[in-house]
């Protein structure tokens, strides 16, 4: 692509429809060629700045803001934002029917395994690109205030309007969002229920087909990572569902947390290994037993929202062969008290 030199400071107001984003991604919509190395040098000189002010590349911007862009050597991309991909009658009805929860704030969906969240490196079908069938055409889209991993199914939250996403994005950053994970682990642990207490850090480990990043125990460099758990029923001595309560929110906070007190969550064989398949079964799928259950949340409109969601996929077929009814725990949880 040519390059050609933007002459003079530019200052660009942001659009409602922008509110929210993060500032390293409004400028991969605005100047796709920018690369991220260049912006970060721009960010610490201080020649990008936000309303006047300093700003790091993960702040959010919010709708009419003004964004100081310098001189740049780099092509602009034509139009204010790129196009939205086209919803399809099919898209539509594919994400509605995941919808659990809907009002003028808040839209809940209960999230399929193996659908992403956001795109990637060879990732077509995600919630993200979809969210645009789940109101009219022109209407304001829906944005994701918090993720879910795309083998883990259950809630996904949506703030429906800007006002609402601020509000939604605060609630999950200073922990007054309460969650709760069902997960089907390989062995009963000991004591049925406990906290787990365990920093967490990312590191390269050394695979049979090479290298890969993931998530280890680290007390000393790690980040606080603390999860309740609970015993709510078992199969034997193999298998146990359990409740999960998150106190923090780290990366595979669950599955590293569960594999470290010698019950992997089923299916995980990145954390668990062998231990976490069930042998000896055909009825258990090889794939992630961990389900978003349930959340409370403080609504943008007011008081708290709890809602639960129904176990989908693979892992209602595992809980119809081991006998579990999932009736037996379907009322809103009582919150653990965290520390």
């Amino acid at each position: 692509m040519s390059m050609e030199k933007i002459t003079g400071v530019q200052h660009i107001e942001i659009n409602p429809d922008e509110e929210g984003m993060r500032l390293d991604r409004w400028f991969r919509h605005h100047f796709p060629d920018l690369g991220q190395g260049q912006l970060q040098k721009l960010l610490r000189k201080g020649q990008i700045r936000l309303d006047g002010a300093r700003v790091k590349a993960n702040g959010r911007v919010l709708g009419g803001q003004v964004v100081r862009v310098p001189p740049l050597q780099v092509k602009p991309q034509a139009g204010r934002i790129k196009k939205s991909p086209v919803i399809t009658q099919q898209d539509r009805e594919f994400i509605n029917a995941m919808v659990i929860h809907r009002d003028h704030h808040v839209i809940i969906l209960n999230k399929p395994s193996g659908l992403a969240v956001q795109g990637g490196s060879g990732t077509k079908i995600h919630i993200d690109g979809l969210l645009a069938g789940l109101v009219d055409e022109g209407a304001e889209k829906p944005r994701l205030v918090h993720r879910l991993d795309k083998d883990t199914s259950g809630i996904l939250v949506l703030a429906a309007t800007s006002k609402a996403a601020r509000s939604l994005t605060a609630a999950f950053r200073t922990k007054e969002a309460r969650k709760l994970y069902w997960a089907l682990v390989s062995g009963a642990p000991r004591p049925a229920s406990g906290k787990v207490d365990l920093a967490l850090s990312k590191a390269m480990c050394v695979t049979r087909s090479g290298g890969r990043e993931q998530m280890v125990a680290d007390e000393e460099g790690g980040k606080w990572a603390v999860t309740y758990y609970e015993t709510l029923e078992r199969a034997g001595q193999k298998l146990a569902w359990l409740a999960l309560y998150p106190q923090t929110g780290r990366t595979h906070q669950l599955r590293v947390h569960m594999a470290e007190i010698g019950s992997p969550i089923t299916g995980d064989g990145k954390y668990g290994g062998e231990e976490a398949m069930a042998s000896g079964s055909d009825a258990i799928a090889p794939r992630l037993h961990l389900h978003a259950r349930a959340i409370s949340i403080p609504h943008p409109g007011g008081g708290r929202l709890d809602v639960l969601a129904p176990l989908r996929d693979h892992m209602c077929k595992s809980w119809q062969f081991l006998g579990f009814a999932e009736n037996d725990h379907s009322q809103i949880p009582q919150w653990p008290e965290f520390d």
